[in-house]
């Protein structure tokens, strides 16, 4: 029998984590100017798990109309709108409050957020690079 112990459960209390600085974090930054045109608008994202049992999730929320330019990613990614919603790029369809979407690694997307702008988790299972 081996006397390995897991890791302890951890509660990660959302309203005590800072808003992400992505070019000042640890972890791969996503390309400049996407940061920058982010801060200029007021999107901003919050890492809630970063690693715990090998899992990463991001808190997203953008403003109306806000652009994502089409990119990809290295991992594969789920996306669960928990309010708004957005309309992707290429006839992929429209996001809306409840809905999840799943983008397999590499896949190139882009999507441009409703009237109400979006808010949304980004759960993965590495620590994504971001390329456009």
């Amino acid at each position: 029998m081996s006397d390995d112990k897991p890791a302890p459960a951890k509660i990660l209390a959302y309203r005590e984590l800072d808003w992400d600085k992505p070019l000042k974090g640890s972890g791969p930054a996503p390309p400049k100017e996407l940061v920058e045109e982010a801060e200029k608008v007021g999107a901003r994202r919050k890492k809630i798990v970063r690693g715990e049992a090998g899992f990463f999730m991001n808190r997203s929320q953008l403003p109306p109309g806000y652009r994502v330019p089409t990119h990809h990613h290295n991992h594969d990614e789920m996306l669960i709108v928990l309010a708004g919603g957005c309309t992707f790029d290429d006839d992929f369809g429209e996001a809306r409050a409840d809905d999840t979407i799943v983008i397999p690694a590499k896949n190139r997307y882009g999507f441009t957020c409703g009237p109400e702008g979006m808010e949304f988790l980004t759960i993965r299972l590495g620590d994504a690079t971001t390329e456009l």
